[in-house]
């Protein structure tokens, strides 16, 4: 069975486009919720013993330390607490509050499990760092397509293929910081290093499921009987089983790590389950539609 998804192409493109666009206004007017590594600050993890306090209990025993922006996330088996101040004084000053009100309760004890600090100056440095990585991986990604599909001059050019994985990347891009973007917003999910890490893999991820289609139209071209059109279709459908097979089986494993995964990973996790629905979707549905759309275009011209 033969699925008719250039054909349709005017849909998929539409939709597309409409998530896309929905992703820059949660961005516009909810951006993302920036964690410790970008904006600067401390992030303390503690576990209790024989004793698991309230937030409220927690936030009552800092009230003596003069910290900014806390954030207490309670956890299965321990206690996240996020603060801008990024000072060992700081450090220390939260620990002894959270040891005397653990010594205030029979048998408890406090111990911690992780104490990471970043100043604003750093991570101001990471957030640029990461968005000049994501803008290098595109300039390469176009390169190595340009290069690797240079015997494919026919009849759209061997660069097009680049630009189109890229109009498909930039999509993958959009939908995943819209997503987090309103899981920010909402759930005060926040985006850390760890996510910059998962976006630069769904860009790998993403590219070599599109240059497989790619592939297959390179090896159909010089062959095929039918038009360009009919043979992207034809090869998009030689592929789609093998692209949705290898998504669904990664997707399985990472919502194991979702669900039964320490809690410091989860979010990458999420990123990546995130990243290859849509990275899957835009290699079958966008980044080969849109080589049709541009040689129907340069047709007309001529």
């Amino acid at each position: 069975m033969i699925y008719r998804i250039i054909q349709k192409r005017r849909f998929f493109l539409t939709l597309s486009t409409l998530v896309a666009l929905a992703s820059i206004l949660a961005l516009i007017f909810w951006g993302l919720n920036f964690g410790v590594d970008f904006t600067g600050g401390s992030l303390l993890e503690v576990g209790f013993k024989n004793y698991q306090p309230t937030v409220t209990e927690i936030q009552d025993s800092l009230k003596g330390v003069d910290l900014h922006g806390l954030i207490v996330q309670p956890t299965n088996d321990s206690i996240i607490l996020r603060f801008k101040e990024s000072t060992e004084e700081a450090h220390q000053a939260v620990l002894t509050k959270l040891q005397e009100l653990a010594a205030s309760k029979t048998d408890a004890s406090i111990t911690e499990l992780q104490f990471d600090a970043v100043g604003s100056s750093i991570g101001k440095e990471l957030k640029s760092k990461s968005f000049n990585a994501i803008a290098i991986v595109f300039v390469m990604i176009i390169i190595y397509i340009s290069w690797a599909f240079k015997k494919v001059s026919k009849p759209v050019a061997s660069w097009k293929y680049g630009v189109a994985a890229i109009i498909a990347l930039i999509h993958d891009i959009l939908f995943i910081l819209g997503v987090f973007s309103v899981l920010g917003h909402f759930y005060g999910i926040e985006i850390n290093t760890p996510f910059i890490a998962a976006v630069l893999t769904v860009l790998g991820y993403s590219v070599s499921d599109t240059i497989i289609v790619f592939d297959r139209i390179r090896e159909n071209l010089p062959k095929s009987q039918e038009d360009f059109e009919n043979t992207i279709n034809r090869s998009v459908n030689q592929t789609i089983v093998r692209s949705i097979n290898t998504s669904v089986s990664s997707t399985l494993a990472l919502i194991a790590i979702l669900f039964f995964g320490g809690d410091t990973i989860k979010d990458f996790a999420l990123a990546l389950i995130v990243g290859i629905f849509v990275g899957t979707y835009s290699s079958i549905f966008i980044a080969s539609p849109v080589l049709v759309v541009w040689d129907n275009l340069t047709r007309r011209q001529k």
